[in-house]
């Protein structure tokens, strides 16, 4: 088997899942808008959409990843991809709001297409590979995310948001497609046993059994929360900016993608360093970089200072995933990667359900700019708490290392 055919093949239908899935979830807010939904209520409509989807996810997740272990990682990747093609399609004929609504508690079930590629790629690589390969695979998540806004704000400024979602369900179908035809899933030695015996609430208690696993997915939990309290306000925070609603899909797109381009750039550079330095240590410096840089966009004065910070704080948030994956691989055995991404999963979307509840809540009460003093100081708390927890005190100098 040729791990990186898996790899590249897997990071560009990656890549594909990230485009597709912000093509649209961006402008959601501004999609309300078109559909019904008032200015005085928006920023709570947009909090539902968002959160309905990832908690359904987040109950599923640890039956998906359990699916995944007993009858293949590469089936659950093209159940998901397949799915979600039908789902964005069925966004592009809703009518109201609440039919939005119900269209994103079906994304829910269709949820899973990153966890299981995920899987396959830390299956297939060989250990010492690993940090370099996950790193790969949150580029091409993060380029998807690039292109994905600018895509998704030109077609809304040109055609409006309906075209966004046929053309994401497009996309999602043609990379589950590529996969189908290239990725071939490695065998696991317990593989066999696996589909015999157990159950998701067993899985459960030996996570909750693992400590180190525990940890990551609270991490998980946080960061996800953090980053997910942006998205129902960010593109209206930019319209704020500029003063005017006028053209502002396509400037959030942009705005948006530099994130993503900065990520892009340092996610393969900060999975190196986790592999030689020390994930622990690349955290620490990841998270208190990012809360630095996320905390200043409440003092930007317009679009452009906004656009420079986002950039700045992409470079840094991107190295915290592929650590926090990293070391919850390692915590478990090869023929539990699956699992381990579904709970892995669940923690994100958890953090993800409740992160747009907490934007709307906030943006609501305090305004959108007070957001970002938040997440920043929240991101910077996060940082200490590793450095304190992982570094200094739990574990010694040489396992914060490893």
């Amino acid at each position: 088997m040729n791990w990186r055919r898996n790899l590249w093949t897997l990071a560009f239908a990656v890549m594909l899942s990230g485009s597709s899935y912000t093509m649209v979830i961006p402008f959601l807010p501004l999609y309300l808008l078109d559909i019904g939904a008032s200015p005085q209520n928006v920023n709570m409509w947009s909090g539902l959409v968002l959160s309905v989807t990832f908690l359904v996810a987040a109950v599923l997740a640890p039956y998906w990843g359990r699916c995944a272990d007993k009858s293949g990682r590469r089936r659950m990747v093209m159940r998901s991809g397949f799915s979600l093609a039908v789902v964005y399609f069925l966004g592009s004929l809703v009518r109201n709001p609440l039919d939005l609504f119900f269209v994103r508690l079906l994304q829910g079930f269709a949820n899973g297409f990153v966890p299981a590629a995920m899987a396959i790629v830390a299956a297939s690589t060989p250990k010492e590979n690993l940090g370099f390969s996950l790193g790969i695979m949150q580029t091409t998540l993060l380029i998807g995310g690039i292109l994905g806004p600018l895509a998704g704000g030109t077609l809304s400024h040109i055609f409006g948001m309906r075209l966004s979602f046929v053309v994401a369900a497009g996309i999602i179908f043609g990379g589950t497609l590529f996969v189908g035809w290239l990725v071939v899933e490695p065998e696991t030695e317990n593989q066999s046993a696996c589909q015999e015996t157990g159950s998701i609430l067993g899985d459960l208690k030996t996570a909750i059994a693992n400590r180190q696993l525990v940890q990551m997915m609270l991490l998980l939990f946080a960061v996800q929360a953090v980053g997910m309290v942006l998205q129902p306000v960010i593109a209206l925070y930019v319209a704020e900016l500029q003063g005017t609603m006028d053209g502002v899909a396509l400037k959030a797109g942009l705005v948006f993608s530099l994130a993503g381009i900065a990520g892009a750039i340092a996610a393969p550079i900060w999975g190196r360093l986790g592999q030689t330095r020390g994930f622990f240590k690349i955290m620490v410096i990841a998270f208190l970089g990012a809360g630095v840089f996320n905390l200043w966009q409440f003092f930007a004065n317009d679009i452009y200072q906004f656009g420079v910070l986002q950039f700045l704080y992409g470079l840094f948030i991107v190295g915290v995933f592929p650590a926090i994956n990293a070391i919850a691989i390692s915590s478990a055995d090869a023929d539990a990667q699956g699992r381990v991404f579904g709970l892995t999963t669940m923690a994100n979307q958890l953090g993800q359900m409740l992160g747009p509840v907490l934007g709307g809540v906030i943006s609501s009460w305090l305004g959108i700019a007070s957001v970002f003093l938040f997440t920043g100081s929240i991101l910077m708390l996060l940082g200490g708490l590793v450095f304190f927890v992982f570094m200094y005190r739990t574990y010694p100098r040489e396992q914060a290392q490893s």
